[in-house]
């Protein structure tokens, strides 16, 4: 499965990435590669307990440009 990512630096200059298709699935690292590399573990723990709970896997979500 393919999934898009957020990246963002915090406050305290931590890499936080989210995975919007998946309720809940954050992680972080101290460089954008550690991050990033928590962020699969995180998302393959979540897949697994919303299987175990009977959640839907994923919520639908969709990348919209607008003009402001």
């Amino acid at each position: 499965m393919k999934f898009l990512v957020n990246i963002e630096r915090d406050e305290d200059g931590a890499w936080v990435v989210e995975c919007p298709a998946i309720p809940g699935c954050v992680s972080q690292g101290e460089t954008k590669d550690a991050a990033l590399t928590n962020i699969l573990d995180a998302i393959r723990s979540c897949l697994e307990v919303r299987a175990e709970r009977g959640l839907p896997l994923t919520v639908e979500t969709r990348q919209i440009e607008v003009m402001v």
